[in-house]
């Protein structure tokens, strides 16, 4: 079978409407790494992404009959654009299912390309299974995201382009892994040519299918991903991209949203671009594999598949890369609330950088800090600047890898309320219009609302964490009020940072 896919990978024809991309120079990671990082730039496509050369490859191959009845395909993003694109270019016409809580801008990007946009259902999976009626009643050919043999074939050129373009036979090559197609090509090609160079996938650690469905020998359905690296939220992966995956894939990786986001910075601060959160799973991966194995001297290959990021998100980037590299701590600490207590603290931290420092005066005996320290020497550092602090008497919580207290707790410090039976919650809300209200009305009268903040990271759900007064006695008509709305959420009522500022 990787004769078939070689010989299909070699056919396709995506240079009709794409050129070669680039095998960047990350001079910076290199040096730090100790090993030579080169980033292939799939961020450079027509539509910033690699999606548009499956897409491509598999309309241009239907036949007269097909194209004259048109494609129709379901994405919120770099699948939709890439569909639009080749249709255009091959004079097909395209509908494109999006779920109702894609962004605006990425509509708009689909209907410029000149798709009918039809919004429909508030997820994915809504949508695909618009799209797939859709299909059924009109003839129109679906076009698979990443489980069709043209499509995988279609990626699979980013590999045959990175073995063109090394100067020598790298280690590895970093792959982000949604569904399965980029992965599945690149692997299917490399593999049987340079055995020896590693496959290796990279997910999120929320979103992990591909790690899964190798674990358990099959794919496997996730209840839930997440919505971070949107590019990639998938909760299956395909039945084809698995086979191959099982076959050529040497292992999977998974990394954190905080260092995805430290990702990003290396790849803006290496080519002055600025990838999605999709995009910079690879150099995440790699990253955290050349630390693993404490690689030097090797050729190392990253691949950015794509740069389709929505600019209010850059500001919750900015904010966790630096804890995603290590370079900067979360704390929660107890002073004393007395006159000259701030500056025997700031005596004890020495001349240092604060990234962070929230105060507000609570009138009680101790005053709770939410402070934020640059880091130099990493992981080392923080566990003598934590060790420190508690040796000079001060009380430390370490929030850096609290997800509430990234999100949330750091904009929200300004003391405690005497809120009686609080439950607090984090909820994905759908951006869409009325999710709130929704929400509100099947709340009722029952419970108050005593604690809500809300931020929008530019994704198709919005972070709010939120305080209930629950009554122990209605704690089980509450239990089952949240699983009736729907939302996704997670109880924090006893996590540490909560109970430091707000409780």
């Amino acid at each position: 079978m990787s004769t078939g896919y070689l010989e299909r990978v070699l056919k396709s024809r995506v240079y009709e409407i794409v050129g070669e991309t680039p095998l960047s120079e990350m001079p910076l990671l290199s040096e730090r790494l100790g090993s030579r990082v080169l980033l292939k730039r799939e961020d450079t496509q027509p539509v910033f992404s690699f999606k548009v050369r499956g897409a491509y490859n598999r309309m241009v191959r239907l036949d007269e009959a097909d194209a004259a009845r048109g494609g129709v395909a379901a994405s919120a993003g770099n699948h939709a654009q890439g569909v639009a694109l080749a249709a255009r270019r091959l004079g097909i016409g395209a509908v494109i299912v999006m779920p109702e809580t894609t962004p605006a801008i990425k509509m708009d990007a689909v209907r410029r390309l000149g798709a009918e946009v039809v919004a429909h259902g508030f997820s994915f999976d809504e949508a695909n299974t618009h799209a797939h009626a859709v299909s059924s009643r009109t003839g129109r050919v679906y076009v698979h995201p990443f489980d069709d043999p043209d499509v995988i074939a279609g990626q699979g050129t980013v590999g045959m382009e990175i073995l063109r373009q090394v100067p020598k036979t790298p280690r590895g090559i970093f792959v982000p892994v949604g569904g399965g197609g980029l992965i599945a090509g690149v692997a299917a090609y490399v593999k049987p040519l340079w055995p020896e160079v590693k496959i290796i996938g990279v997910e999120p650690e929320e979103s992990a299918s591909m790690f899964a469905a190798l674990r358990a020998g099959r794919p496997v359905r996730l209840d839930e991903v997440g919505l971070f690296a949107d590019g990639v939220a998938v909760r299956q992966v395909g039945e084809e991209s698995f086979r191959l995956a099982r076959q050529y894939v040497d292992e999977v990786v998974l990394v954190t949203t905080d260092e995805t986001c430290a990702a990003i910075r290396d790849i803006y601060q290496n080519t002055r671009t600025i990838a999605e959160p999709a995009g910079a799973l690879g150099v995440a991966g790699l990253k955290r594999y050349a630390e693993r194995e404490r690689l030097a001297g090797e050729l190392l290959v990253a691949i950015d598949s794509g740069a389709n990021v929505n600019f209010d998100r850059l500001r919750h980037i900015a904010e966790r890369a630096e804890v995603g590299e290590q370079l900067e701590m979360l704390l929660a600490v107890t002073i004393p609330e007395r006159a000259g207590s701030l500056l025997d603290f700031c005596r004890c931290i020495g001349e240092r950088s604060v990234t962070e420092f929230n105060y507000r005066y609570a009138g009680k005996a101790d005053a709770q800090i939410f402070l934020g320290l640059e880091l130099r020497e990493g992981a080392e550092e923080r566990a003598a600047t934590i060790s420190r602090l508690v040796e000079h008497g001060y009380p430390v919580v370490d929030l850096s890898d609290d997800e509430m207290a990234k999100l949330h707790i750091r904009h929200m410090v300004g003391g405690p309320a005497a809120a009686r039976d609080e439950r607090l919650f984090r909820f994905e809300f759908p951006e869409r219009p009325g999710a709130l209200l929704g929400f509100l009305t099947h709340l009722g009268g029952r419970w108050n609302i005593s604690l809500f903040h809300y931020r929008n990271h530019g994704s198709a759900y919005g972070r709010v964490l939120m305080g209930i007064q629950v009554p122990v006695v209605d704690y089980e008509a509450f239990d089952r009020f949240l699983e009736d709305v729907g939302y996704r959420y997670r109880e924090e009522t006893e996590n540490p940072a909560y109970r430091v500022f707000l409780r």
